[in-house]
């Protein structure tokens, strides 16, 4: 009868989500204007973080009968499947993506051209180009993995739909790693709920159908098989992942942890120079549009990060504060890599594994403090065998990035995501810290993890 309850109670948890969603589906979005347009969104979708919060603690709280993950994974089916019936949302990156595919499709490099180059016009269409952003002045800023993702997809079938369908592919890919990882770390399969009720990876990825999902795709498989000690495949996953979206290199000294380096790093460099080497046509063209993207984003001048935005309202920051900030931020992430790196393998390496990728890209993203909600949306992967409060809180949060009240603001309105997750980490690590000292005092071995929700 208790077991009966509990399973209503995450029912019922799972029902709101998918009805928050629905509501999410009904709203009028594009249409709506000013407050209430934010008044809409921001409810609906603090409404949706509740509901997954609290199933979240109901789920690392509690003990279930092995029937609990078809609920969990029924709900989350049904979500996606809800969202995909819709337009995207909140993003239009998913036409570029279209796009990319059917240039190549058209047997023409991706980064050789801006979309609205005369040489590409016998491509447009009424549907797909009117919706591409940045199209009279970018070329595509997609790595060649995420290339390769939208070449055979547009040669499958074009459209958007079809761009969708194959990130949410790569979504169950992750999944059944987690599936997987769970049990060679001794943990329930009900905590694949942790990334399969995200809210902000359904909106991202069933909605908007980000490439990012390509990326925690394979990032799954890279954690799978560096948990079987197949270190070189691992290597290869991770530059896959890297390939798709670029962040996930942050991670890559969890992987190296306890002095495999050489085999995976190789792996990884030799199919980074393949993969590259496909596009080489396009020559200097071949980043595309990452260098501007760093200007347009205030990444180069700091207005768009969080830390230098808030502390300009105070003072007026120097000509070099941005390099300094950089230098600072790459000191403090070399010295936590090398950390991790220094560290022997324990008995659970999966668990470990999770907590050590969970810390570099949770660190790694705040820095660089995107102002996009679908950036965060990676961290919910390695919660599910390694959660802590400040990282559930990071990959969840950003839903609030969706809206903006003042446009171009980038520290007050985010400062309702960074300073909780701040707090959150502090009290995390001091009660870590305190423990570590319990276990210290009566001689036993500290081990201790940032892993309780």
């Amino acid at each position: 009868m208790i077991m009966t309850g509990r399973l209503r109670s995450l029912l019922a948890l799972g029902a709101t989500l998918l009805v928050v969603t629905g509501g999410g589906m009904l709203l009028d979005i594009p249409s709506a204007e000013g407050s209430a347009r934010l008044v809409s969104l921001t409810a609906m979708m603090a409404a949706s973080g509740v509901a997954y919060f609290a199933a979240v603690h109901l789920v690392l709280t509690r003990s279930w009968p092995r029937r609990t993950m078809w609920l969990v994974l029924g709900v989350a089916i049904a979500g996606r499947a809800m969202l995909l019936l819709e337009p995207p949302a909140f993003s239009s990156d998913i036409y570029r993506y279209v796009w990319d595919g059917r240039v190549q499709a058209a047997g023409i490099n991706p980064y050789r051209y801006i979309p609205a180059d005369p040489a590409l016009e016998s491509l447009r269409d009424a549907d797909v180009y009117p919706q591409i952003n940045r199209a009279n002045y970018a070329r595509t800023i997609y790595p060649p993995v995420a290339q390769i993702v939208f070449a055979l997809v547009g040669r499958i079938h074009d459209g958007v739909t079809s761009m969708r369908l194959a990130m949410v592919a790569f979504e169950v890919l992750a999944v059944i790693c987690l599936l997987r990882l769970l049990p060679l770390a001794g943990l329930p399969p009900e905590r694949i709920l942790i990334y399969a009720w995200n809210p902000l990876a359904l909106w991202s990825f069933a909605s908007d159908g980000h490439v990012d999902a390509i990326a925690i795709g394979l990032l799954g498989v890279a954690l799978f098989l560096r948990a079987r000690r197949k270190d070189t495949w691992a290597g290869v996953a991770l530059a896959g992942a890297v390939l798709a979206k670029f962040l996930p290199v942050v991670v890559a000294p969890a992987f190296v942890r306890g002095g495999r380096f050489w085999q995976p790093a190789l792996a990884g460099v030799v199919l980074i120079v393949a993969c590259y080497a496909l596009y080489a046509g396009a020559g200097r063209h071949v980043l595309g549009f990452l260098p501007g993207y760093g200007q347009e984003e205030g990444l180069a001048d700091g207005t768009g990060i969080w830390l230098l935005a808030g502390l300009s309202l105070l003072v007026h920051l120097p000509r070099d504060a941005v390099p300094i900030y950089g230098a600072c931020a790459a000191a403090g992430f070399t010295i936590l890599s090398v950390a991790i790196m220094r560290r022997s393998a324990p008995d659970n390496d999966a668990r470990a594994l999770c907590r050590d990728v969970g810390v570099l890209a949770a660190v790694a993203t705040a820095a660089i403090s995107p102002h996009y909600h679908w950036y965060f949306a990676w961290l919910a992967l390695p919660a599910v065998l390694a959660p802590s409060r400040s990282l559930v809180w990071l990959a969840t949060a950003p839903l609030l990035l969706i809206e903006e009240p003042v446009p171009g603001d980038r520290f007050w309105w985010p400062s309702l995501i960074y300073i909780p997750a701040i707090l959150l980490l502090a009290a995390e690590f001091r009660r870590g810290r305190t423990i570590e000292r319990r276990h210290e005092a009566g001689n036993g071995e500290a081990k201790w993890t940032l892993q309780r929700f």
